[in-house]
């Protein structure tokens, strides 16, 4: 009996952190407690997989009764790294740049434009004298010669936070090639001169925080990442 009262004592020593389960881990944690199989930390670590066998399938319940669980990181660091892209095969470069070559008075959008180097061989038609052909190349062998030409590439990041439906309508209705929405719900419309989808940066600053200074109030020496911009919605063109 004693035995059982010094298990609950053990038990409720544990820190309880991200919502420990008693219900379902009482049993189990109070077994590795007193068997010591739990009894260290993530950063020594010396008894991390006797304490994965001894709470068996019920670690990822468990771990955080005994301070096991790995702490997660800033959760809007994580979403604004993590994005999906997409094709808008019906874009309208002549539009998009009639749209992003000024600030957008009603401060809908921010608008980036910065240089990308191009294959010039991907906008010339395709002929016989010029079918890809494979060569092993030596280490003395000079590096070979390429067509590369330099053009401006404009993105436009909303505002506001968008589900990826409404970015996705927001960035055709304005023309846009391609779309990137990132997961902390910042939508950037890339132009068509852009690589890889733009810049993989979500830079919204009014999503989702929406901290900031009205464009009006700011230097022309701030960064981009200083800016902020307004709240309205990016369809009402």
């Amino acid at each position: 009996m004693s035995r059982l009262w010094l298990a609950v004592g053990v038990l409720c020593m544990v820190p309880l952190v991200y919502a420990c389960n008693e219900a379902i881990c009482a049993s189990v944690v109070s077994k590795c407690m007193l068997t010591q199989s739990c009894k260290c930390d993530l950063k020594d670590c010396s008894c991390c997989k006797d304490c994965f066998n001894c709470l068996s399938y019920l670690y990822s319940e468990c771990c955080s009764c005994v301070d096991m669980c790995p702490k997660p990181n800033d959760t809007k660091t994580e979403l604004s790294k993590s994005s999906y892209v997409e094709e808008l095969g019906d874009g309208v470069p002549g539009l998009f740049s009639a749209l992003t070559s000024d600030p957008d008075p009603k401060e809908r959008w921010l608008s980036i434009t910065y240089p990308v180097d191009h294959n010039l061989l991907m906008y010339r038609p395709a002929t016989p004298e010029r079918q890809l052909i494979y060569h092993l190349q030596s280490v003395e062998d000079p590096e070979p010669s390429r067509e590369t030409g330099t053009f401006n590439c404009t993105v436009a990041y909303m505002s506001q936070c968008m589900s990826c439906d409404k970015c996705r309508a927001s960035c055709r209705s304005m023309g846009a090639t391609s779309v990137r929405w990132f997961h902390d719900g910042c939508c950037e419309c890339v132009g068509d001169k852009c690589l890889s989808y733009g810049i993989n940066e979500s830079r919204c600053l009014a999503c989702p925080d929406g901290k900031g200074k009205p464009a009006s109030a700011l230097d022309e020496d701030l960064s981009y990442d200083d800016l902020d911009y307004g709240e309205e919605d990016p369809q009402n063109l």
